[in-house]
């Protein structure tokens, strides 16, 4: 009996034993699978469709790419000189990665240790690529004030305002003006002798140049109050220096007080700005791509705006934008006013109906290109409009791109 008492426990032991080396090469097996090294990059690809789908050896702000490399998955910030870029980590594979370079880098104050670096960063470990990141050719996106005076203080705002080599207003060679650090307006003073003319700005990336001329009261314009005065009927006019400083002759000014939630009354009160027939665009160019136009104007606020909507329409009133300059991209309200005037764009693309922009610039303005435009203010808001008053001048088309 003590012999066989004996092997039995022999025999579980071994068992025992067997179980604890199984359990432990699982254990070991798992760990050693979950486990990863370091990211690595090995090379930048340009993310455009085969066959351009090749490699770069530097690449610019506002840039998507694909890092390709391996142990790329878990993803937790990837920084473009020190910057984060936009990526989404289930996209991802352990090889490839997709990332969007950040539109603003502010290149000049870019430590030098982070100065074109890709610093990718997961939760099994980071990397530093280097990799050369360069700030494209400039880019406009609008002038403050297009009709400003010399000797009045505008902006040019737009994108890669780096390295500047010269900027022309007017076509008038600016030697006094200030770039921010983000790259994205340049401050300067009007010159004296301006005429109508373009804006040029010229850095080591490159130069670009506007589509359209600032001091320009003829090209395009629909109304002035001045020179071209097809106002019909709707708001006041005045040419008073004192309410309304820096104007060029004749402007019109909407009004309105005491207006309730919901009162689309815009014929009312002189709340409108009702333009004859004008040409918008020349018949020749009407087959040109909708997005390549706007509608400008100058405008200045001096008493708070906070609710209600100047609502713009094309001559037969079928497609309409809302301009509320006071309410913020999350839907609250911040009360707008100006610093004198200032200049508006409303896109072509932003003139919409049934939430759709015309499919073409003959849908939009007929085959002659050629109709009046209303401006009207509507309470489209939720609370009562106490006092409204906005001056505007200048209404035209404008050729953006």
């Amino acid at each position: 009996m003590k012999k066989l008492n004996h092997h039995i426990k022999s025999y579980l032991l071994l068992a025992l034993l067997a179980t604890s080396a199984f359990i432990q090469s699982g254990c070991k097996k798992d760990s050693s699978s979950s486990s990863k090294g370091n990211p690595v990059i090995t090379a930048i690809r340009n993310y455009v469709a085969h066959p351009g789908d090749s490699l770069l050896s530097s690449a610019g702000t506002g840039q998507w790419i694909v890092i390709s490399g391996k142990n790329l998955k878990g993803a937790l910030a990837i920084n473009f000189d020190g910057v984060k870029g936009s990526f989404n980590d289930a996209w991802f594979s352990d090889t490839s990665a997709i990332a969007l370079i950040p539109a603003i880098i502010a290149f000049p104050s870019v430590p030098s240790d982070k100065l074109n670096t890709i610093q990718y960063i997961t939760n099994h470990g980071q990397t530093t690529f280097t990799f050369p990141i360069v700030p494209p050719v400039p880019a406009i996106s609008g002038i403050s004030n297009e009709a400003a005076n010399p000797g009045d203080s505008v902006k040019i705002i737009g994108l890669n305002f780096f390295f500047l080599k010269s900027v022309t207003y007017g076509g008038i060679s600016i030697t006094g003006y200030t770039s921010s650090t983000d790259g994205t307006s340049i401050s300067l003073k009007v010159p004296s002798g301006l005429s109508k003319g373009p804006v040029t700005v010229s850095t080591k990336s490159g130069t670009t140049t506007t589509t359209y001329n600032v001091y320009d009261f003829v090209t395009g314009v629909l109304n002035n109050y001045d020179s071209i005065n097809n106002f019909a009927w709707g708001s006041g006019t005045s040419n008073n220096s004192t309410d309304y400083p820096g104007n060029i002759g004749y402007y019109g000014v909407m009004k309105a007080s005491n207006v309730s939630a919901g009162d689309w009354s815009w014929w009312n009160d002189g709340r409108s700005i009702n333009i004859n027939s004008a040409q918008w665009v020349p018949q020749a160019n009407l087959k040109d791509t909708l997005s390549h136009y706007a509608v400008k104007f100058e405008i200045y606020v001096t008493k708070p705006w906070t609710d209600g909507s100047i609502q713009i329409l094309n001559a037969n009133g079928n497609y309409a934008a809302l301009y509320h300059p006071w309410k913020t991209a999350t839907g609250s309200a911040v009360a707008f006013t100006t610093k004198g005037w200032q200049t508006v764009t409303i896109p072509f693309s932003s003139l919409i109906s049934k939430g759709l922009p015309a499919p073409s610039l003959t849908d939009l303005l007929g085959a002659t290109g050629a109709g009046g435009i209303q401006f009207q203010f509507i309470n489209d808001g939720t609370k009562t409009v106490q006092t409204f008053e906005v001056a505007i001048d200048n209404i035209r088309v404008s050729k953006i791109k």
